[in-house]
């Protein structure tokens, strides 16, 4: 637990000294949840699509961040080094995770409040109940991150993954088409996909209808993100050739 903490702290660190990432993170899914707003403009669209831009911008900066960020501590051949000392691959994962979990916090409490106080986006249900959910979502981004890391050896590659890992999620999650007139195996395969509970969750806290299936999507989206960081964990690469 020491050394995940003491993993944590060091990404922290570097984080803290590099300020286009921190506005990466912090700021610009605020940007883009707010361009969203402004698009429709005296509508009401917003206020039905605006917890879905809650669940898909942190959730794709994340992933951005995280893969990229991880990548390249072994290309630099960081990993190697610190693999060398008593760190197991599961402490590094986990390490990476917890600091990105504080960021991920800190950023859905900017990008929530902006929606809220500043898009005036209407919450009927529990307010801490969306920061949770809000926050679990952008920790998902995060776990594919570091999932995707292991297995890329450039960022090309790692952009490579998005097509793979986040544009299915996006077609597939109801944005674009409600998922009970896709297809049938599309909509199975929406059904089981995390982003899709995570919008789910994030409107029915919204509209204040959350439920036992509002709790199930919950589980689901924690079910992923162990999963996730236990395949970045068993196959992660000392270092990328």
């Amino acid at each position: 637990m020491k050394r995940t903490a003491a993993t944590a702290a060091r990404v922290l660190g570097q984080i803290r000294h590099d300020p286009r990432t921190i506005a990466l993170m912090l700021v610009v899914p605020s940007l883009l949840i707010g361009l969203m707003a402004w698009i429709f403009t005296d509508t009401n669209v917003f206020q039905h699509i605006g917890p879905a831009m809650i669940a898909l911008f942190p959730f794709v900066v994340m992933f951005l961040v995280t893969s990229i960020a991880t990548l390249r501590e072994r290309r630099s051949g960081t990993l190697e080094r610190l693999l060398s000392m008593p760190l197991a691959k599961g402490e590094f994962i986990f390490g990476y995770a917890l600091a990105f979990t504080l960021v991920a916090v800190l950023q859905t409490v900017i990008a929530v409040s902006f929606a809220i106080l500043v898009l005036g986006l209407e919450i009927s249900g529990s307010l801490l109940l969306l920061f949770s959910v809000a926050a679990l979502d952008a920790l998902l981004g995060t776990s594919l991150g570091l999932m995707a890391s292991a297995f890329a050896r450039t960022e090309f590659q790692v952009v490579q993954f998005m097509p793979l890992l986040i544009f299915p999620q996006f077609l597939l999650s109801g944005l674009i088409l409600p998922r009970g007139q896709l297809p049938g195996a599309l909509e199975v395969i929406g059904d089981w996909l995390p982003l899709s509970h995570a919008i789910d969750a994030l409107g029915d806290v919204a509209a204040g209808t959350e439920d036992n299936g509002t709790w199930a999507s919950l589980l689901v989206i924690g079910g992923w993100i162990l999963g996730a960081l236990l395949v970045g964990s068993l196959t992660l690469r000392r270092r990328t050739a």
